[in-house]
């Protein structure tokens, strides 16, 4: 009988710990996508929206905190987010400064990128600087394109955008692109970098804007955004 009190006394005693623990791996989860970085720390905060995002409230979030807003407008040579020109519009009315996104595809010409974006994009000297999102590595490409390739493309993409615009771009760098390529040491362009919840180092020198959340939730609607913080 003494052995089977001691048995259910330790069956409780595990169980009372495991649903502590679920109940910390709730908390934490819950405070994470609710999180962004202290307003006092990072003045000047926005957010990324592309298609997968659906319907944004732009006024909404501007009401949450909002300062900017990033679009994602073209991939490689031909597609594009059929709702940039909605977004466009309505981050406008809701007085937003609105900043346009580029996915570079290493495995595409630079001339047919360039005109993709140029194409989508308008010349407008009130946008932010554009963006250029570096993300795929071309190790997949249907033809093999070298480092140097790779390299020199981006260069004549951002020259070729950056004329359009009349501003030096962004390179929203990931983590894996720049172990591939490492790249943010020899472009000298500002940098976008990527890690939830802290600050990100893989680039080897200062960011200017910084993903802090990519899964944050608030009223401004019913899914997830991207913040993104500047340097100040």
């Amino acid at each position: 009988m003494r052995r089977r009190r001691s048995l259910s006394a330790r069956w409780r005693i595990a169980a009372a710990a495991l649903l502590l623990a679920l109940c910390a791996a709730v908390y934490a989860w819950w405070d994470f996508i609710h999180w962004t970085p202290p307003r006092e720390a990072y003045p000047i905060q926005g957010i990324l929206v592309g298609a997968e995002d659906g319907a944004v409230d732009f006024r909404a979030y501007r009401m949450v905190g909002a300062d900017f807003v990033y679009l994602e407008a073209s991939r490689g040579g031909s597609a594009r987010d059929r709702s940039f020109a909605r977004n466009f519009a309505a981050a406008g009315e809701a007085h937003l400064q609105i900043g346009a996104v580029h996915e570079f595809d290493p495995c595409v010409p630079a001339e047919r990128q360039a005109a993709n974006f140029v194409t989508i994009v308008p010349r407008d000297p009130s946008l932010l600087p554009p963006a250029v999102s570096l993300g795929r590595v071309g190790d997949d490409c249907p033809e093999r394109v070298s480092d140097a390739a790779v390299e020199s493309e981006l260069t004549t993409f951002l020259n070729q955008i950056e004329g359009h615009v009349g501003k030096a771009a962004l390179l929203r760098i990931s983590r894996n692109f720049e172990k591939r390529y490492h790249l943010a040491s020899r472009l000298e362009r500002n940098l976008w970098l990527v890690r939830d919840r802290f600050q990100p180092d893989y680039a080897g020198r200062p960011w200017t804007l910084w993903t802090a959340n990519s899964q944050l939730r608030t009223e401004a609607g019913s899914g997830p955004v991207r913040w993104v913080v500047v340097q100040p």
